[in-house]
């Protein structure tokens, strides 16, 4: 990677920001408008993650799409922060998105309560007269 990636990534963060601004100010705009402004967004956030992850990893990231679209998107979401934000100085390897993925379920972990299936027993006292014949 050159000296411009990220120069290039910092002027994508800028202009992603620049179109959030938009969205929230005009309020009263039509759906149709609406709708095109979040194609762009969508595109922007295409073109950023193109950038920041590498190959390995936005097939992982891809698969997990498939999978379960809700922590794909969270994970698109931290990526595009930590991208905006300097957190990352080079491209995601497929590793690191591992390790990002494990955080991310530590701390959903340890946010939401246990899950599993429990049983409550019903205490009735033991009749034994039932079975006498």
């Amino acid at each position: 990677m050159g000296d411009q990636d990220p120069e290039l990534q910092a002027i994508r963060a800028a202009r992603m920001a620049q179109l959030q601004k938009q969205g929230a100010s005009s309020g009263g705009a039509s759906s149709e408008q609406d709708g095109e402004k979040q194609e762009q967004q969508d595109q922007m956030k295409r073109d950023l993650l193109a950038t920041v992850l590498d190959p390995g990893a936005r097939e992982r990231l891809s698969r997990i799409a498939l999978v379960n679209p809700g922590l794909s998107s969270q994970m698109e979401g931290i990526l595009v922060r930590m991208a905006q934000t300097g957190q990352l100085r080079q491209r995601v390897t497929e590793e690191q998105l591992i390790g990002l993925l494990e955080q991310a379920s530590e701390a959903q972990g340890k946010s939401s309560a246990k899950k599993g299936i429990s049983f409550q027993r019903r205490k009735v006292a033991d009749d034994d007269d039932d079975f006498d014949l």
